[in-house]
């Protein structure tokens, strides 16, 4: 199967659903001063793009402009710690990954100050999105199973890579190796974009990433061959979960998440909770998020809560089953 669609796609998208996005008629604003949407990593990355696309939505609806300030650094948490320090006026808000508030702080306990429900309101969730298991082209395995004996024939460990070390493909794959039964050494990148070129040019022999990074290259060049979401994706009709392959405890489905500073009141926090149900229903939002794979979910403050929950209890044994250790 050939896909043609990136995030170079995905961001001329965005671009046009920005252009064509007039503010809403004149309503009622949560907030009367311009408001801030912090995101802890560079812009044109998979949380970049969610948050442009949420906050051209916020504009009219919640607050008279809301425009993106990335604070990339230190894995997310600089973002993070700003908007922990800000007034909890409903004019600085933060969009982040799962893995900066539920994995890092097993990871790195020392550098991560901040609780993700104590120090914030947990607002909602702005999308899901899944991992991939992949292979170069060249590769003999055509299934998980096929990977899976292979693995097990190979004398030493087998390098499997990731965005980097501490990522949430990190551990999915640190959980493929032990389910399987085979011994892989995991070999961290800076960022997606160098492993999976090396997973194009066979330097590598498995990669686990975020699937939009992977969905470009699908059949022209790497083959991806399980991901971790509950069901199949659309653009991947024929590529099985990894619960169907026989894993279903490696059904696992990440989360990008709006958060406003701890003591923000609840009428803007239901506010723009509002405000959001209503941009996902957009076409423009939809359409960025359908481009990236990226799930729609608006699970508002106490069911997000709840996740927040149950995802860090997850991750914990993980991270210690792992025997990860951050470098200091």
């Amino acid at each position: 199967m050939t896909i043609q669609f990136g995030r170079r796609a995905a961001l001329a998208t965005l671009a046009t659903a920005v252009a064509a996005g007039a503010a809403p008629a004149a309503r009622a604003q949560a907030v009367s001063r311009p408001a801030r949407v912090l995101v802890g990593f560079a812009a044109g990355g998979p949380t970049d793009l969610v948050a442009r696309i949420y906050a051209e939505r916020l504009r009219g609806a919640y607050a008279p402009s809301a425009l993106v300030d990335n604070r990339p650094g230190a894995s997310g948490r600089l973002a993070v710690d700003a908007t922990r320090a800000a007034d909890p006026d409903g004019t600085t808000l933060l969009v982040t990954p799962a893995s900066v508030m539920t994995l890092q702080p097993h990871i790195f306990p020392r550098e991560v100050r901040y609780d993700a429900l104590t120090d914030f309101v947990p607002v909602c969730t702005l999308c899901d999105f899944a991992f991939a298991v992949a292979v170069p082209a060249s590769h003999p395995a055509r299934t998980l199973a096929d990977l899976t004996t292979w693995l097990r024939a190979q004398p030493a460990e087998v390098p499997y890579g990731s965005p980097g070390a501490g990522s949430g493909p990190h551990f999915v794959g640190d959980m493929i190796g032990r389910a399987v039964g085979a011994r892989l050494n995991h070999v961290p990148y800076r960022g997606a974009a160098p492993a999976v070129q090396d997973a194009l040019a066979a330097r590598i022999p498995l990669v686990v990433a975020v699937v939009s990074d992977l969905l470009p290259h699908h059949g022209q060049g790497v083959r991806i061959l399980a991901i971790s979401s509950q069901s199949r994706l659309p653009r991947l009709p024929d590529v099985p979960t990894l619960a169907e392959a026989g894993y279903p405890a490696l059904t696992i489905s990440e989360w990008m998440g709006l958060f406003a500073p701890a003591r923000t009141p609840a009428p803007i926090v239901a506010a723009l909770h509002q405000a959001v149900a209503a941009a996902v229903r957009t076409e423009e939002v939809r359409q960025v998020l359908d481009r990236l794979e990226f799930q729609p979910t608006v699970q508002g403050p106490e069911e997000f809560a709840a996740r927040i929950r149950h995802d860090r209890d997850l991750w914990g044994p993980v991270v210690r089953a792992s025997g990860f250790q951050p470098e200091t």
